[in-house]
């Protein structure tokens, strides 16, 4: 046995199933030990940024930690921009990356890299294999770290002669440390906030989409507090039977009004809200400079025990039906295609259950009033703003919940980012609809420069907006990677086409001209 067998043997030990995997030279021992234990599903992505967003979906929809094969300081640079979402979204990911062999990096080999700096970079949690009897304990530590703190980023760098010398065993992982709490005295002065007439309960993490969503609507009613959540969420529930919860918005003006007067913020599970970037004479945050914030619980503590102990000290009133999401079915709309109309007949053909990936970028907001009368359904967004997060976070999902049907709602300029996710989806065989919403740029820079204030973009910026010349061809690109595919442009082609795709279990592409 060698320590690439002691790490698999610790990974299946402590219960993770599923590694997403783009190695190379250095991680050959892994791979060797990974096919002498099929009960670890090895999922092939072409680019690492794929097999990190797939593990961040996989943890989403699971609340598993799967594993990731990662080679080197460059290939894990490439999985930095979905490792930096999966860290936003507190999902807890196990990263393997492979190094050479530890006496060769004196010489400058041309992939020697810096692993433990890039790894620090995103990680909670770094540490460099020393010895191939430590491998098995060093992967229980990692394992242990990715669970911590509600879900963590845990990379173990393991030197190729780490793998291939001679070691024995392996480890399982601990349980987590506990999760810390807040005082009961911070939670009594929470509690005496949030019964101010105006009080706001700003919530994110399991509450979003669990039944400790129900608590915290039944405690904020009886404080007679508002119940709101991040506008960049995890995960959250939508449609019909959720709990009703204020989102906010994504540009500042408009949380400056949702905000605006509110007497206390308490933040549970989250942090104190900001721009997504600055703009010139905006302020960086859009709670009133006279509400009192409350940070009571964050990301990484013990959110159900905050909360239990919030209703407590408020008590819990009882929940009617305006408390909920009522089913209200659009009709599908016929004649030209709009963005609204695609919302009401996403809506109208959504099944139960379904699973929203939500990168359609500037679409998006057409598409939600819809969404929201659908059939009840969970929806991940892009946490951390780094786009190319759509198609491979639909793997993960759709790895996840292999029964659920999984939607990618998709921007033509991100989707490119990452469209080596639709490969996975057909080897695979993954029940995935992407819906590319075919702008032909990045519409959301436009928006962008606007809110900076420049109202005149010439040939430069035009340049690097459209993706315009040649025209990408998203019917050829999914076929290409082995994904049906078809292009509409009215509202009759589009509902023909999702309807299919809801219907028949597999991977479909449909690209809107819009």
């Amino acid at each position: 046995m060698n320590g690439a067998e002691t790490l698999v043997k610790t990974l299946l030990a402590s219960g993770v199933r599923v590694c997403f995997a783009n190695p190379g030279t250095s991680e050959m021992h892994f791979v060797a030990a990974l096919d002498r234990h099929p009960d670890l599903r090895c999922i092939l992505c072409l680019f690492e940024g794929g097999v990190s967003g797939a593990a961040d979906g996989y943890f989403r929809m699971s609340g598993e930690v799967a594993a990731t094969l990662l080679h080197l300081a460059p290939g894990f640079g490439n999985a930095v921009a979905n490792l930096h979402n999966a860290r936003k979204a507190q999902s807890g990911v196990l990263n393997v990356m492979g190094d050479h062999a530890d006496y060769h990096l004196r010489f400058e080999a041309p992939l020697k890299g810096d692993t433990a700096g890039i790894s620090q970079a995103v990680s909670h949690w770094t540490r460099v294999c020393s010895q191939p009897g430590r491998v098995a304990t060093d992967a229980a530590d990692a394992i242990q770290a990715a669970r911590g703190g509600n879900g963590q980023i845990a990379t173990l760098i393991l030197p190729a002669n780490m793998a291939w010398d001679r070691a024995e065993g392996h480890a399982v992982a601990p349980l987590p440390v506990p999760l810390r709490r807040p005082s009961r005295e911070e939670v009594g002065a929470a509690a005496r906030a949030l019964r101010q007439p105006g009080a706001i309960l700003l919530l994110d993490g399991p509450a979003l989409w669990s039944d400790l969503g129900l608590l915290a609507k039944r405690l904020t009613k009886a404080a007679g507090a508002r119940l709101m959540q991040p506008f960049f969420a995890a995960r959250f529930r939508r449609g019909a039977g959720s709990v009703a919860v204020e989102r906010m918005a994504y540009r500042i003006e408009d949380n400056l009004a949702l905000l605006h007067g509110a007497p206390a913020l308490v933040l549970c599970g989250t942090t104190r809200p900001a721009g997504f970037f600055a703009y010139p004479g905006r302020p960086s945050t859009p709670d009133d400079p006279d509400t009192r914030l409350i940070d009571l619980c964050g990301r990484d503590m013990d959110i159900g025990w905050t909360l239990r102990a919030l209703a407590e000290e408020i008590g819990e009133a009882d929940l009617g039906p305006g408390d909920f999401t009522a089913l209200s079915l659009p009709p599908l709309p016929d004649g030209l295609l709009t963005l609204e109309k695609l919302g009401q007949s996403i809506a109208a053909l959504l099944p139960e259950e379904a699973i929203i990936v939500d990168e359609g970028i500037t679409a998006s907001g057409h598409l939600a009033p819809a969404l929201k009368q659908a059939r009840g359904h969970d929806v991940l967004t892009i946490t951390g703003g780094s786009i190319g997060f759509g198609l491979p976070n639909a793997v993960g999902a759709a790895v996840a919940c292999p029964e659920r049907k999984v939607v990618v709602l998709e921007g033509d300029g991100s989707g490119m980012y990452t469209l080596q996710s639709l490969w996975t989806m057909a080897r695979e065989g993954l029940d995935v609809t992407t819906v590319i919403f075919a702008n032909r740029g990045y519409q959301i820079l436009r928006e962008e420069l606007a809110a900076m204030g420049v109202n005149e973009v010439g040939r430069n910026a035009s340049q690097m907006f459209d993706v315009e010349g040649p025209r990408l061809d998203w019917v050829a690109l999914a076929q290409g990677h082995g994904v049906r595919a078809v292009r509409v442009e009215d509202m009759a082609g589009f509902n023909a086409a999702f309807a299919e795709a809801m219907g028949q279990r597999g991977p479909r592409l449909i690209e809107v001209l819009c």
